[in-house]
Order: structure tokens, then sequence, then C-alpha cells
């Protein structure tokens, strides 16, 4: 029998987790860093964005490994775990993360394998196989996806960045259950050595167009401050992070204009010997 609280979560989960799959269609938000500035990040380097959009991998020249929580409107059942690992090979680099969503009734997982190399001087390219898992509590089955995901990043200038998503560019037809198709496009640009400022745009199956912009500054050695919105469910976001020595800690928030705040925190360590 099920308790009154894991019927409330059901229902939330219901409410507040599917419908979000149009704008960011089983796929991790991974990265305290990137949720700061407001996952404005399909055209910024660094280990998380990379996951967001593979083509980052491209730049990568250490062996990186992250873990990354977040506390969805600080309800456990909620939380998705996440981690990863990147790894430089010649002229490329290969990433692969893990991620896990949800509690014992209705949880999803993800797994995923990347690479990203540069194609020429300006222009690089990423690509990622994923795996999804839902499981639900009761008689109903078990349903498991297998798609891609690619992008591009073109630097025009050394202050200019353009970026290109693709999520699941596959017809449903070839699949057993549903999933959704998502394109981003957006730009970037170093505004000084210390500020990068980037905005995109998603269109997703069954939703409407969503803005994301954010900004990530450099306010003190090795201290960074973070910002960003997103029209989806108009929502806010700030963080901060810190680097000590190999290791990289950030935090960020953010708003839901009817369910509160989501906290996440990442932890990423530079397993390169210098």
């Amino acid at each position: 029998m099920y308790s009154l609280r894991k019927i409330s979560v059901s229902l939330l989960m219901m409410f507040c987790s599917i419908p979000a799959l149009a704008d960011d269609p089983y796929r991790t938000t991974a990265g305290a860093g990137e949720a700061g500035s407001g996952y404005a990040c399909i055209m910024k380097t660094g280990f998380w964005s990379a996951f967001h959009n593979q083509v980052s991998l491209a730049e990568n020249k250490s062996t990186l490994f992250g873990i990354n929580y977040e506390n969805r409107f600080n309800i456990k059942e909620l939380g998705t775990r996440s981690a990863g690992l990147v790894i430089p090979a010649g002229r490329t680099s290969i990433g692969a993360i893990y991620s896990h969503f949800g509690y014992p009734d209705f949880s999803r997982q993800m797994a995923g394998l990347a690479c990203g190399l540069p194609i020429s001087e300006k222009i690089d390219a990423g690509i990622q196989i994923d795996y999804f898992s839902e499981r639900t509590a009761g008689e109903y089955n078990n349903r498991q996806s297998i798609t891609c995901e690619a992008g591009l990043l073109i630097s025009p200038s050394e202050n200019l960045r353009l970026g290109i998503h693709l999520f699941n560019p596959l017809p449903n037809s070839l699949r057993k259950s549903y999933l959704p198709s998502a394109i981003s496009a957006g730009a970037g640009i170093f505004l000084s050595k210390s500020l990068f400022a980037g905005a995109e745009l998603e269109m997703a199956s069954g939703d409407n167009l969503i803005f994301r912009t954010g900004f990530d500054y450099e306010a003190a050695k090795k201290v960074r401050l973070r910002g960003g919105f997103c029209t989806k469910n108009t929502s806010f976001s700030f963080g901060l992070g810190y680097l000590f020595n190999q290791m990289q800690i950030d935090l960020a928030f953010v708003t839901h204009d009817k369910l509160g705040v989501t906290s996440s925190a990442s932890l990423i360590f530079n397993l390169t010997k210098k």
C-alpha cells in the first residue's frame, strides 16, 4: 500500500517532472556551474557543459571526474545524482556520464558515451550515444530507449562562440516508447577576460520556444559568480564556484514560479598530474 507521502510525491512528479521533459527530454541537467548560469551553456566550455553539448570535449586537455547532486524543491525523492568522466585521447576527448533520478517506486536512469574533436581551425564537433531506462512500480513494464545527440561549435573570433545542439534526431517509429526531440542554438561572448555571457533558444517537440541567458564572472582569483534566466517556468538562477587546487566546487539555486527552489552542488576533480 502506498503511504500518503508516496502518493503526494508521485503526483508532484506527474506535475513537475514529466512536463519538463519537453524542454529537457530525459537529458541530464547536470552541473551546478551550468545551473547557476541558467543552463545557457551549449556554447560554453567546461566539464558539465560537455554533456549538454558534446562539442566542448574537443577543447579538453585533462582527465576529469565529476559528481553532481540536484535537490529538486527540497524533496529527496525528486533528487538527481550524476557522475561523469572525461579522458583526452589524442586530438579528441572521450566522455562518459551516468545519472539516476527518482526513488524506488519511480526512477529514471541515463548513461551516455560521448566524444568531441576539432574538424577545422574554427569548428569543433561532438556526438553522444544515450541509453535511457524508466522504472515504475506495479504492473507496468520498464521502458528503455537508445538515441543520440550531436553538436557544433563555431568560433568566428577569439571572443565569440556559436553553438548548435540536436537531441534525438531519430524518428519515434524506430522505438517502442515516445522520446521527444529538441534543437538548440546559442551564442556566447567574452565581454572581458573575467566575464562570459551567453544566450540560447531551444525548440522541443510538444513545447513552446524556450529562451535561456546567463553569465559567468570571475569576481576574484579562483572565485566565480553566476546568474541566469529561463522563460520556462519564469526561472531565475544564481550560483558561485571556487577552485581549490585540483578540485572545483560549485553551488547553484534555481527558482520555479510555483514550486520553489531547486539547489545543486558539484565537485570536479582534475586527475591529470601537474
